[in-house]
């Protein structure tokens, strides 16, 4: 019995240390909980706990002055899409619904006055009515790069702020480089670089053949030492390669991050605007294709330019997704050569030069990009299935588009797709959003599926509704134009709203249907075929 009551006291001390244990340490935890809210007071007298900014124990110490604590600055979160601000990561943005686009970062700090947010402490400037302002200060600049030129709309704006993205390998510090070659001996041009040091750059112009005393070359990150350069070389075109290694003292966040890129931005656009300088800034582009960084940054500039190509073939085009100046339906077509980029002219004729003979699936196509018709050409390869699944791919068409005409083919002729995979491309790495296009993707489509060879000298547009009609596009005497320049003899085209008059030799095939254009490649009817 006595050993029975020896072990109980054992278990019962080890247990009651059990218990202090834990009480020490839940006092301890509470301890240090309450030392980031402590405040101490004048009379050192008492600790006074804070709520709301006021003692909370007035009575006790008998100061009743409001007080502050000092705490660590809490990180923020910010939608990369929209630029909202959330105290916590969540899944989906509650300003603009993206996913997945809140990014951490931490509060900048609070200025010391608004001559510390102007660069180089400028005055803020008064409204002036709009008829005394001088229409000179909305000059244009002719880069003398014609497809360049093209697609901002005539040339560079004096105080604009162009945003150059695209992939990494592209081309887009050799087509600036190209284009301080070209104004090197007019304007005063300053080339800052971030990623390369200086002969890196030596040897991209020596190769390029870039040379004029006006450019000014600086490889530096900081904002600041930027701004304090422009300020006193005071160059008419200001180049940024990239915007994403541009940093400032003023934000706290690594470079790169959404604040620092957001600060660097604006402060360089204050400085464009109050010196007429024109900027151009090289953006990154992440893996969905959008820009690197906050949605804003697009919103902040004037005009936003997309450097796109593949890098294992020779030709770029560039597309402006937004563009004050000027249209942004405009593209420009470049060829990637030993010598940097050369504009080309025509791309039409660059499109079709390996165009296949005597093979089914391939039809060609007068789009328009802006104000201009391009000749392209659209492939598509159907193939039965033995998956439950068929398999659709778009490469250069709108994917809901190509499904689209896929249900209205199998329901208005009676062609079985369902049972077989689709694939669609664009020669030449365009992206087609003209709907004047449908016609020429049905007859790819039948041509591939039947295994009928469409004429060479034919070409076929017109946009096709969900009953089977085909109906008018745009501009058809301009387009059925470049396709008589490029030796198209018969032109596939609505009935309503064909061009008038079409050039000597070229015969117009009117279509009302997809039954006219199967009828046009010698198909049989939905009847003949049930």
């Amino acid at each position: 019995m006595e050993e029975y009551a020896a072990i109980l006291a054992a278990v019962l001390a080890v247990f009651g240390a059990y218990c202090a244990l834990r009480e020490a340490r839940t006092l301890l935890r509470r301890l240090a909980r309450r030392r980031t809210e402590r405040l101490t007071n004048d009379c050192d007298a008492c600790i006074m706990y804070v709520e709301g900014g006021a003692c909370a124990l007035p009575k006790r110490c008998g100061n009743e002055a409001e007080r502050t604590i000092m705490k660590t600055p809490k990180s923020i979160f910010v939608c990369t899409e929209c630029g909202a601000q959330s105290p916590k990561w969540l899944g989906r943005c509650p300003a603009c619904g993206a996913w997945n686009s809140l990014a951490e970062e931490e509060p900048i700090p609070a200025a010391d006055g608004a001559s510390s947010r102007r660069p180089g402490g400028r005055q803020p400037e008064s409204a002036v009515p709009i008829g005394e302002l001088d229409g000179a200060e909305c000059a244009r600049t002719v880069t003398g790069i014609g497809e360049f030129d093209r697609v901002l709309g005539g040339g560079l704006v004096t105080g604009s702020v162009v945003l150059l993205a695209g992939e990494p390998g592209i081309g887009k510090s050799t087509l600036l480089m190209q284009l301080c070659g070209m104004l090197g001996a007019e304007k005063k041009l300053l080339y800052v670089s971030g990623e390369e040091s200086r002969p890196q750059l030596k040897m991209r112009a020596s190769r390029l053949g870039t040379e004029g005393e006006g450019i000014f070359l600086l490889t530096e990150t900081d904002l600041d030492t930027i701004l304090g350069e422009a300020e006193r070389i005071r160059p008419d075109i200001l180049i940024v390669d990239s915007i994403q290694t541009v940093s400032s003292d003023r934000s706290p966040s690594a470079p790169g991050s959404i604040a620092q890129v957001r600060e660097c931005a604006g402060a360089i656009m204050q400085q464009a605007k109050a010196d007429g300088t024109s900027v151009i800034l090289v953006g990154h582009v992440n893996k969905e294709g959008g820009v690197a960084g906050p949605k804003v940054l697009e919103h902040m500039v004037d005009a936003v330019l997309y450097f796109e190509g593949d890098r294992s073939q020779s030709h770029r085009i560039i597309r402006a997704a937004k563009n004050r100046y000027g249209s942004t339906n405009e593209i420009g077509v470049f060829e990637m050569g030993n010598g940097g980029l050369r504009a080309v002219e025509n791309p039409s004729e660059m499109l079709l030069a390996e165009r296949p003979r005597d093979v089914s699936g391939s039809c060609a196509v007068c789009i328009l990009e802006g104000t201009r018709p391009i000749i392209a050409e659209v492939q598509a390869l159907v193939t039965p299935t033995s998956f439950p699944s068929p398999r659709r791919t778009a490469n250069g068409i709108d994917t809901n588009r190509m499904f689209l005409l896929l249900a209205v083919l199998e329901k208005r002729l009676g062609l079985r797709f369902s049972s077989c995979d689709v694939y669609l491309n664009v020669i030449g790495g365009l992206r087609i959003d003209d709907p004047g296009a449908d016609a020429a993707v049905a007859l790819a489509l039948i041509s591939s599926m039947r295994d009928i060879v469409i004429p060479p000298d034919l070409i076929a547009m017109g946009e096709i509704g969900l009953s089977g009609e085909i109906r008018r596009i745009s501009q058809a005497e301009q387009r059925a134009a470049e396709a008589a320049r490029l030796g198209f003899s018969r032109i596939a085209m609505p009935k309503r709203g064909a061009a008038g008059t079409l050039p000597p030799g070229v015969e117009r095939i009117p279509l009302g249907g997809i039954y006219d254009a199967l009828t046009l490649l010698g198909g049989e009817t939905r009847g003949a075929e049930e």
